[in-house]
């Protein structure tokens, strides 16, 4: 009897309409970063998890197959251990942690979301494009704003700071990592469709130029080894020419670059490369962080509580307030201590393969990497793509050239 047979899978008009309410979600977080104030994060947080509630009514009225994905489990890890913060009272501030529990539990939901949508190309490729085409026009109306808008937000709204505003990241280290995610995709896109080639080059040529003239130096240098890893790694992964990347068309990138940096300058990041300290307070700070992991690296001090626990174990006043390590694997023990750090180096390992088999995650690898000398993953809107990125990277076949247009 054929009784045991499978559930069919989930409806294609089901996933898309997932993915775009996903990613006008992710347009809000990230237009919307530079609001301090919990309402404005938390309209996301209750649209995400709103649509995970909608897929689990679904799937209780109409049985269908899921995506799912070993990475799931660690990222549950990292909300079981803050809610055992909060029931054992192993945490400064329980405030802080019930959010940071709520934040996790949002990464969580997108990322089983986002596998939905990975495991239908279909789907995924529009969406692709989508994060695309948006990263492109905020990032060029970010470099019209940082040279023109005196520290305004998109001219309108008061940022707080005269400089280094860049589109709606008052920050130029997050703006970076931002375009850190997007970068890969536009070169994906150029190798993986050669009818798009010229318009995705120039698309990643404007972007890296914007991190240039953003003067992140972190980001810039990550950028542009983001560029060559994917011309590197792409024709072994079955994206364009299986031959290697044309020399053409690495020219064409590389002129892209140069003709956008050459419009935006790199002057600034000149200057701020040849600073004699560039780690300069950062050092301090994570001296600091060190100790505050060694005297609590089972329990941590709770999720969220950095910015509580740091005044009682600084080195040094550094003249303003220390609200993250700039150092996101060291914070995340002084949180929630090796267990925390452990869940999710689990989520990098098991993830490392697929972001470099599919190629145009390679942006989450990149973000990982500067979380060494900064904090992107404690910003919000930036997590919430990272996991959604890597929701989307982790389910689905596995061979990432599935356009059958693709050049041969």
């Amino acid at each position: 009897m054929s009784g045991d047979a499978s559930p069919p899978p989930p409806s294609r008009s089901l996933v898309a309409v997932t993915a775009v309410v996903l990613a006008v979600i992710l347009f809000w977080v990230v237009l919307t970063t530079w609001v301090t104030a919990l309402w404005c994060f938390g309209l996301a947080e209750t649209g995400v998890l709103a649509l995970g509630a909608g897929w689990g009514i679904r799937l209780s009225v109409r049985p269908c197959s899921v995506q799912t994905s070993p990475i799931l489990i660690p990222l549950a890890g990292t909300v079981v251990i803050g809610l055992v913060q909060l029931a054992t009272a192993h945490t400064a501030n329980r405030w802080e942690t019930w959010n940071a529990v709520l934040r996790w539990a949002v990464y969580l939901t997108a990322f089983f979301l986002a596998s939905q949508i990975g495991a239908t190309e279909e789907v995924l490729r529009p969406f692709r494009r989508a994060l695309l085409y948006f990263g492109f026009v905020l990032s060029f109306v970010a470099v019209l704003q940082f040279f023109t808008s005196q520290g305004k937000i998109f001219w309108l709204f008061d940022s707080g700071y005269l400089d280094n505003v860049t589109g709606p990241f008052v920050s130029r280290d997050r703006y970076g990592g931002f375009i850190e995610l997007i970068v890969p995709i536009a070169l994906f896109e150029a190798l993986s469709d050669r009818r798009r080639g010229l318009l995705s080059a120039i698309m990643a040529g404007a972007m890296v130029a914007s991190v240039f003239a953003s003067a992140s130096r972190g980001a810039s240098i990550l950028v542009i080894l983001e560029a060559a890893a994917v011309l590197l790694l792409a024709p072994r992964r079955g994206v364009g020419s299986a031959g290697g990347v044309s020399g053409m068309f690495a020219a064409m990138v590389v002129v892209c670059i140069v003709a956008c940096t050459s419009v935006v300058g790199w002057t600034h990041l000149w200057e701020r490369l040849k600073d004699p300290d560039p780690y300069g307070a950062r050092r301090e700070i994570l001296i600091s962080t060190i100790a505050m992991a060694r005297a609590k690296p089972w329990t941590g001090f709770g999720l969220g509580s950095f910015e509580t626990i740091y005044p009682g174990f600084a080195v040094r006043d550094i003249g303003t307030a220390a609200v993250h390590a700039h150092n996101d694997w060291a914070e995340w023990v002084t949180d929630g201590g090796i267990p925390l750090l452990a869940c999710l180096l689990a989520v990098a390992v098991l993830s490392a393969k697929r972001l470099l088999v599919s190629v145009w995650p390679l942006g989450v690898l990149a973000v990982w990497l500067h979380g060494f000398v900064d904090f992107p993953m404690q910003t919000p809107a930036l997590a919430l793509w990272i996991f959604v990125i890597l929701g989307g990277a982790c389910a689905g076949p596995r061979n990432p050239r599935q356009n059958p247009r693709s050049p041969r």
